[in-house]
């Protein structure tokens, strides 16, 4: 009876954070591919060249994988086939495990994605919940007998149907933009005020003195303490955004970007544009409708000048052009190229290039 409470308890935890896991990067599997990208870099480089190719299809491989976890979550919840699904993600959370602990011990991806951008966890944390779920499903393997075969029709089509839809949002969010937008640069954030510290950092100072540590709020006057570390106290008061730079070889423009009205197209990459001839002219339209207005059309990609010169140029378009971090702009946008409606650095609007606006609706968005 102890057993069977605990194994109920054990599928309710593991199934539930699977199916809730695997949900919020179902939302945004693009954001799971890029860390899987960061993994595989770094995988390339520290342990072997096989890992390289990986990066390529890094988006095919998360989506697998986030579909995985909604599915098996729910066999184990419906204990449909559960047996199987205890296997499939024991397979699944030594994989992870060996993600986590590798990225906590080395320091080498300092944000393992476990829940994307919706919770973010430090790699220590991430393991320690991995190493949790790790034993969970260790002893739902040793107890396995005890466990319900509900091969029902329902269990089945629970499964089936999740596998499913998991799948079609999953693509839906690929071809457009997440339902929900969790990171610093959703729709309403203002950036300046995001860049900005919430509150006064506070500090404490360990320092030592006579073999005895202490330490203090305030960094001591006392010249006999030898300094040892410096502490943030309240973290959480850091800028939501640090890294949001724009600039061009004659200079930085981030402040110039965070003024007056704009349309920001964002790329990460000017050579992995896909564009379609009728996507590119809903784009040109879009610029042209804007040309003698208050509102700055700019080109901000993590390309050369040059590049970029080359691209506005094979499109006609006669707009300014500035360069980014890749890394910011895929955060900013999940699109490439994506469109980001500005006013006073307030983030007004986002737009996947598929989804691109009428100058109507792009016109409606800016105040009046």
């Amino acid at each position: 009876m102890i057993i069977k409470t605990i194994l109920f308890i054990a599928r309710l935890l593991v199934g539930g954070l699977f199916v809730f896991s695997g949900l919020i990067k179902v939302n945004d599997p693009v954001g799971t591919s890029i860390k899987m990208q960061e993994y595989f870099d770094v995988f390339s480089t520290d342990i072997s060249p096989i890992f390289e190719p990986l990066k390529a299809i890094a988006l095919p491989i998360a989506v697998i994988l986030v579909i995985l976890e909604v599915a098996l979550g729910i066999m184990v919840l419906v204990g449909w086939k559960v047996r199987t699904g205890i296997y499939l993600l024991l397979l699944m959370i030594l994989f992870f495990t060996f993600l986590t602990f590798y990225s906590a011990y080395y320091n080498k991806v300092t944000d393992c994605g476990c829940f994307g951008d919706a919770i973010k966890l430090t790699p220590w944390e991430s393991f320690y919940k991995d190493i949790v779920l790790l034993v969970l499903i260790v002893f739902m393997v040793v107890f396995r007998k005890h466990l319900p075969e509900g091969n029902t029709a329902i269990g089945k089509w629970l499964t089936v149907g999740s596998f499913v839809l998991s799948l079609v949002l999953a693509v839906y969010a690929i071809r457009n933009l997440p339902f929900i937008d969790f990171r610093a640069f959703k729709e309403g954030v203002n950036i300046p005020s995001a860049m900005e510290p919430s509150a006064n950092l506070e500090y404490s100072y360990l320092m030592r003195k006579d073999g005895k540590t202490v330490e203090f709020d305030q960094y001591p006057s006392d010249e006999s303490y030898e300094f040892v570390e410096m502490n943030l106290k309240n973290p959480e008061a850091l800028p939501k955004i640090s890294d949001f730079a724009i600039w061009n070889d004659n200079g930085d423009h981030t402040q110039q970007m965070l003024s007056g009205k704009k349309l920001l197209i964002f790329s990460h990459s000017i050579q992995k544009m896909d564009l379609s001839l009728e996507q590119m002219e809903k784009i040109s339209g879009l610029i042209n409708a804007f040309q003698g207005s208050d509102v700055q059309v700019a080109l901000v990609a993590a390309s050369s000048e040059a590049e970029m010169e080359q691209f506005l140029k094979d499109n006609g378009i006669q707009i300014g052009y500035y360069m980014a971090d890749a890394t910011v702009v895929k955060t900013i946008v999940r699109s490439n190229p994506g469109l980001v409606f500005l006013e006073e650095g307030t983030v007004l609007g986002k737009f996947h290039f598929r989804n691109t606006p009428d100058p109507e609706t792009a016109q409606s968005l800016f105040g009046q």
